[in-house]
């Protein structure tokens, strides 16, 4: 399991030049992800949704200008910074403090939960979920967008190699920080797949769980469903 104090310290090294890596070293394509997640959670005009480990801002931004009232949660200060500005254009957006494990938000308080790239570095995923889970009302929906291992022997082979030898070289010349860019593809090498991850989406009590690959299995987005009350 990832150490907190060590992934809080490498988000803060790297939090000025994570947007420009993020955009340079994925050629753009992350945004389209992020709209991809977007799009599964609609509709969200008016409806209010928790960006968990939100970084920067980029997915709730695109949540706060399609209408909803957007809470973005992170645990390390110099990202929240460089958010605050995006959610001040979004215009509905707050951001503030807080540990995914431990949300500050009170039970059943939001009708979607999102999670970008985040749900690798929580100490405990099952528990990170479970937490999220707390804070969707009934019918709520849970997204998560995480990278996963691209099937196929020649482009899986052809991303392997760039994701873990080129990779962290570029982005250690651009932010300073080797040993962080050298933490991404370690972290993912070592993730669940696609159906795995899913299991551990019913295992927490959602139902209408599934997954949908994107960039031929670059990425996958995962979702479900709170139940409702009966």
């Amino acid at each position: 399991m990832p150490e907190p104090t060590q992934v809080r310290s490498m988000f803060s090294r790297i939090a000025g030049s994570y947007d420009l890596l993020n955009r340079s070293l994925s050629m753009g394509i992350d945004q389209r992800w992020r709209r991809r997640a977007a799009l599964l959670a609609e509709p969200v005009a008016g409806r209010d949704v928790v960006d968990v480990c939100c970084g920067t801002g980029d997915l709730a931004a695109l949540f706060a200008e399609r209408g909803a009232r957007v809470v973005g949660v992170d645990f390390t200060p110099e990202m929240l910074e460089r958010a605050v500005p995006k959610g001040r254009k979004a215009g509905r957006a707050v951001f503030v403090h807080g540990d995914a494990l431990r949300l500050p938000l009170p039970d059943a308080s939001a009708d979607v939960a999102t999670v970008a790239f985040g749900i690798r570095n929580v100490a405990d995923r099952v528990e990170g979920l479970r937490e999220m889970k707390r804070v969707l009302r009934p019918g709520g929906k849970l997204i998560v967008l995480e990278f996963t291992q691209p099937p196929g022997r020649v482009f899986g082979g052809l991303y392997r190699f760039y994701f873990t030898q080129v990779l962290p070289k570029l982005g250690g010349v651009v932010s300073g920080d080797s040993d962080a860019y050298s933490y991404l593809p370690r972290t993912v090498l070592a993730w669940p797949d696609p159906a795995a991850f899913q299991r551990e989406f019913e295992d927490v009590g959602l139902e209408d769980c599934g997954y949908e690959l994107l960039t031929r299995g670059i990425a996958c987005l995962h979702f479900g469903r709170v139940p409702e009350r009966t």
